[in-house]
């Protein structure tokens, strides 16, 4: 009887509504809200001041800043923004012309405002969402899933939803009991079948992908340990320090002069998926067990 060859895994799944702050004309506000229908949420603000904290309290992961409001404000703030926060992508949006335009496009280029979008005819607006699904704070998440869509070719359905609902879950997911909630699993359950194989457990394999996401914040100069550690969800900066240490062997300064998003991935992939790969194409997390054997549960 001839042998099945195993599925590859499920395409990668839609990623989570992000958040965008904004500095726009009331007109601009509602065309953009338009514009971002099941890909972004629109955070609007009155002050570039107030778009700097979205952006410093990881509150959003993208900038749309109206060019006919920056004819009005100063540009020392938006200038240390864009320097603290290289990852978070900056958008001028052009939807009319004044005397000061022209101005007001070169101040923004002295700031670090690379990317303009003109939405003076409709194709802006295509513009604009094509460049907010692609540059928005998805990108470590993107890569790592891209890479083990490779690893785990063959794997089953089941082990991919794992390795997708690590790094698309939101970050208040830190046990696995959440985990396997958001997976409609029961935790003990999901937890024999990595002790069954051998396998590092799910709480590993979550600490590392929390990690994978902290390199990818700690790209932006602007965000501290104390801001890393806020946004996902560690009790406290020593907290978040313990964590490191313990899975990297080295302090979060170090960490974060070590690693980048996509040196985590790697380090996620050495460790957790390339030594394990027969035995991940074997793992069944999600399937219901009948004598599942009684492992703790974090």
């Amino acid at each position: 009887m001839p042998t099945q060859t195993p599925a590859r895994p499920r395409g990668i799944a839609a990623f989570p509504i992000t958040s965008v702050t904004t500095v726009l004309t009331p007109a601009e506000r509602m065309r953009v809200d338009a514009a971002g229908e099941g890909l972004y949420r629109s955070i609007h603000r009155e002050t570039m001041q107030d778009v700097a904290r979205d952006v410093r309290e990881a509150r959003a992961t993208a900038v749309v800043l109206s060019v006919t409001r920056c004819e009005r404000g100063p540009a020392d703030t938006l200038a240390t923004m864009v320097r603290e926060f290289p990852r978070v992508p900056t958008l001028a949006l052009l939807s009319e012309l004044g005397p000061r335009t022209p101005q007001t496009l070169l101040q923004l280029g002295t700031t670090g405002v690379r990317r303009l979008i003109d939405v003076r005819e409709a194709s802006g607006w295509t513009q604009l969402r094509s460049a907010l699904s692609t540059e928005c704070g998805n990108s470590a998440q993107r890569l790592a899933l891209s890479l083990l869509a490779k690893d785990l070719a063959g794997a089953s359905d089941d082990c991919w939803k794992f390795f997708q609902a690590l790094f698309l879950c939101a970050p208040h997911v830190v046990t696995v009991r959440r985990l396997a909630r958001g997976l409609n699993v029961i935790p003990s359950t999901m937890m024999s079948r990595f002790f069954r194989l051998g396998l590092p457990g799910p709480k590993r394999y979550l600490a590392m992908a929390r990690l994978v996401r902290a390199a990818h914040l700690f790209e932006n100069r602007g965000f501290s340990v104390a801001n890393i550690a806020n946004h996902l969800q560690y009790s406290s900066p020593q907290s978040f320090g313990r964590h490191v240490r313990a899975l990297l062997g080295v302090t979060a300064v170090e960490f974060r002069d070590q690693y980048d998003a996509a040196r985590m991935v790697e380090a996620f992939r050495a460790k957790l998926v390339l030594p394990h790969l027969d035995r991940l194409r074997r793992l069944t997390p999600l399937a219901p067990s009948q004598s599942s054997a009684r492992v703790p549960v974090s």
